[in-house]
This record gives structure tokens, C-alpha cells and sequence, in this order.
């Protein structure tokens, strides 16, 4: 499974039996002006290789419907590529974490990636947006460095509380405002 380790054994850190979990590299170029930024890849993710590979999770359908592609439909290095063309980048605010499951609720013994280095591998970059309230737990740090942010709706298949169109609109807004949204969309 790519992303699993089996941890260092007893001491501090993650107990006995429990498999350290390792994020999927950053998606960016020096020109993306929006990163969107999760917490931590699902078992779905870290088994494809690949952002948002659940199924049912909303993200590709939100943001082909907003940048007017069927990106659910495309092969995932075509989705990569669509984005990157778009100014648009994808990263994770853990780099590691013991997690059984999917749900953010389950992250334990978490080492967050260092956002400070985004300024240097995307200098362009202007705005993040946080799919969730997990991620946002570090919107202080990101507006530390100097970039805008904005907490959007997870898009996660456990994130039911709000629907699809609800979601959309607030995607929209946020897109909107970071300029990368297809003109006249």
C-alpha cells in the first residue's frame, strides 16, 4: 500500500501495531496561484497514489462543474495536468499521522508539512483554500505567511451536512476570488 509504514515501535509516538500513514507529494508549479490544501489523503488516496480517489468524495465533480470540464471522467494525470494548467495546486497540511480509517477525526500522532516552503516552490501563489475544518486548523499559519485563506466545506463523503449545490456555491465563491474560474463562468 503506498503511504504505510509500520511505526518505530514503542516509546513516544504512535503505539504498537499502529501504521504511520504518509501523505501524497504536493501538486504545484512555480506558477500556481491557488493551493487547494486537505488534511491527510483517505485510505482510497493513499492506496490509488491519488488526491481525492474516493468515489464518492465531491472534489473532482465540484471543480469540473466550476471550471466547466467532466474532470470525474478524466484519467487522474489528465485531471493533474487541467489543474496545473489553471494555476491551480493540491497539498495536505500533515505529512505524516497514524489514522485508522479515513476520518479526520481519527488522525493521531500527526507531523504537519511545512508550509513555509510554498512560497519558495510557488512564489506566485495568493490564496488557500481549506477542504475542511481540519485543514483550517492551520489557517493562522497560512495567514502568517502572507497568503489569503478561506475555509471551505470538506468535500468528503463524511462531510454530509451540507448537499452537493450548497458546497458548489461556496467552492465558487472562493475560486472566484482566486481568478482562476473560466471567464464568463
Amino acid at each position: 500500500m503506498t503511504g504505510l509504514r509500520p511505526a518505530a515501535g514503542p516509546g513516544p509516538g504512535p503505539s504498537r501495531g499502529d501504521a504511520v500513514l504518509t501523505s501524497l507529494p504536493p501538486v504545484l508549479r512555480a506558477d500556481t496561484r491557488l493551493l487547494i490544501l486537505g488534511s491527510f489523503p483517505g485510505v482510497a488516496s493513499l492506496q490509488a497514489g491519488q488526491y481525492y480517489a474516493h468515489p464518492r468524495n465531491q472534489f473532482w465533480p465540484i471543480l469540473g462543474d466550476l471550471l466547466g470540464e467532466p474532470l470525474h471522467d478524466r484519467d487522474y494525470s489528465e485531471r493533474i495536468g487541467y489543474l496545473l494548467e489553471r494555476r491551480i495546486g493540491l497539498w495536505d497540511v500533515y505529512a505524516t499521522c497514524v489514522r485508522p480509517g479515513s476520518l479526520d477525526s481519527s488522525i493521531r500522532d500527526a507531523v504537519p508539512n511545512d508550509l513555509g516552503t510554498l512560497l519558495r516552490q510557488a512564489p506566485r501563489l495568493r490564496m488557500i483554500v481549506h477542504n475542511g475544518a481540519e485543514s483550517a486548523r492551520r489557517m493562522r499559519e497560512v495567514k502568517a505567511l502572507g497568503i489569503a485563506a478561506w475555509r471551505l466545506p470538506s468535500t468528503s463523503p463524511a462531510n454530509a451536512r451540507l448537499g452537493y449545490h450548497a458546497k458548489r456555491s461556496l467552492w465558487r465563491e472562493a475560486l472566484d476570488a482566486a481568478g482562476v474560474l473560466p471567464r464568463g463562468s
